[in-house]
């Protein structure tokens, strides 16, 4: 099992979270496979998609950190650690799938918008913040946010792209989440076109000192 903070690295060095939201598991796994082959390591496959339980069996050997995404409640936090994930993403933040997470030493990242839910998942142990939906928002938000929460890390997901993920990496978000692009990449071109855009997104953050 991988220990939480090497999990919590990993998504801090590498920068990029894919986030996968595919129509069935079979779709799910093929997106993955393709971004993980074009360089993205951090995998979020969001419950969503249905029997999405099938895709992280079919990862199961992939050279990835795979984690789990639109956990909705403790429950559901259960079932997706069974599954073999290392992370969980809400939209929201849960005190009880807080506890859920940290009785199984995985970390959760949580969707704030306010200081106060901010303030509340730091509060139940939260070590990355799911800022969400990031479209709400410019990426001097975060040094806004960080005058009173200065020991937070942020996490943008919703509305990245490429023409922003390097102004909200440089603006202090120690990782983005993607998702919406690759999905459109697949449907228009495949397995090879999410390859070649995960590379670009790869690029584009491994550059931002």
């Amino acid at each position: 099992m991988l220990p939480k903070h090497q999990v919590i690295e990993h998504i801090m060095n590498e920068k990029v979270v894919a986030v996968i939201r595919a129509s069935n598991a079979e779709e799910a796994i093929a997106i993955s496979k393709a971004a993980i082959s074009g360089g993205i390591t951090a995998i979020e496959l969001t419950f969503t998609t249905p029997f999405v339980e099938d895709a992280f069996k079919g990862l199961v050997n992939e050279e990835a950190v795979i984690g789990a995404g639109t956990v909705l409640d403790p429950e559901t936090a259960r079932i997706a650690i069974l599954a073999n994930a290392k992370f969980i993403v809400s939209p929201h933040y849960d005190e009880q799938i807080a506890k859920m997470c940290n009785r199984y030493a995985i970390p959760y990242l949580p969707g704030c918008m306010t200081i106060t839910e901010m303030n509340n998942a730091m509060e139940g142990g939260c070590d990355i913040l799911k800022l969400f939906p990031a479209n709400q928002f410019k990426p001097s938000i975060i040094s806004a946010f960080k005058g009173p929460l200065p020991h937070t890390y942020f996490m943008p997901t919703g509305g990245v792209s490429l023409d922003n993920i390097g102004a909200w990496l440089q603006a202090g978000a120690v990782a983005v989440g993607i998702g919406s692009d690759l999905t459109k990449a697949f449907k228009a071109g495949g397995e090879d076109a999410v390859r070649k855009l995960a590379e670009t997104y790869m690029e584009k953050a491994k550059g931002i000192k």
